[in-house]
């Protein structure tokens, strides 16, 4: 067995499709069928169950999967453990929609100033997928905010973070000199996809308050809400964080009066990967 070989396997894997693994992998769909075919010949078995669009895992398949990821992350760990000076390696760091493009890149600006020789790589994707790469150890670190279904890995509260009420500038409540969150019961909301956690942060308020928000629109992107809701489509609540970067005029922000919302942000990794002395400088300043 070849690492490249169990690599492929596992993207097909994880893809369930042999066309979109082989575009990821960079390599055509039949040089990746071959490959796993010579697999397959070599364990005397199938690996996976071939369908018309799809591929399915095996029993074979299943105990492969679990041995590959393990063999790869101890071959990774030993690279890492005899390569690291504290200064040069990588960083693999994941975080969600609602915090990457807000708070990381002036903290990785200055942690390339200061460790100049470290490859930084970002990946920006939804809190169970960022969970699951940090698992496996695709990344090293996520920053995400709570509650999370988080089994086996390291849980390191950075900071809370209040969410402000967004609002067009011609709505009725900006002229509120005080606004209540039971203010804004009677009129819709705008919310991400159910697949990002700050919707559930926003409707678990309002529901301890004892409403449910309608959500009118959703959309995957947070900046999209402020554009919805700068044309009226509704209200919605934002990290304070995305207020910071928002510089238009066509959106008012306000603080709730009494008890805010509010998220935890949140450093995860895996404790049962090796970690590096550059990973630890990454959490110390993170940490800061």
């Amino acid at each position: 067995m070849e690492l490249d070989q169990l690599r492929y396997f596992l993207r097909v894997a994880e893809r369930q499709n042999f066309t979109r693994a082989a575009e990821d992998l960079g390599i055509s769909q039949p040089a990746l069928s071959r490959s796993i075919q010579k697999l397959e010949d070599e364990l005397g078995q199938p690996v996976f169950e071939r369908k018309t669009r799809s591929v399915s895992l095996t029993d074979a398949g299943t105990l492969l999967q679990a041995r590959v990821q393990q063999v790869l992350a101890i071959l990774e760990d030993t690279k890492a453990e005899i390569t690291d000076d504290g200064q040069s390696g990588r960083v693999r760091v994941g975080a969600i929609p609602t915090i990457a493009p807000y708070f990381l890149p002036d903290f990785l600006r200055k942690f390339a100033n200061e460790f100049p020789k470290a490859t930084l790589i970002v990946q920006e994707n939804t809190t169970d997928n960022l969970l699951k790469s940090c698992t496996q150890g695709e990344i090293d670190l996520a920053i995400l905010a709570l509650p999370l279904p988080a089994r086996y890995l390291e849980v390191e509260v950075l900071f809370e973070e209040e969410l402000l009420l967004v609002l067009p500038p011609e709505h009725p409540l900006v002229a509120k000199e005080k606004i209540r969150v039971n203010d804004v019961e009677p009129y819709p909301f705008v919310l991400l996809d159910e697949a990002h956690c700050l919707s559930d942060n926003i409707v678990s308020f309002c529901r301890n308050r004892s409403f449910q928000p309608v959500a009118v629109e959703r959309t995957s992107q947070l900046a999209m809400v402020q554009e919805l809701v700068s044309l009226s489509h509704g209200v919605s609540m934002v990290p304070a964080m995305a207020r910071e970067r928002d510089q238009s005029d066509r959106r008012v922000y306000r603080s709730f009066t009494g008890k805010k919302p509010m998220r935890t942000v949140v450093a995860v990794w895996n404790p049962y990967r090796f970690q590096s002395k550059l990973l630890k400088a990454f959490r110390e300043r993170l940490q800061r």
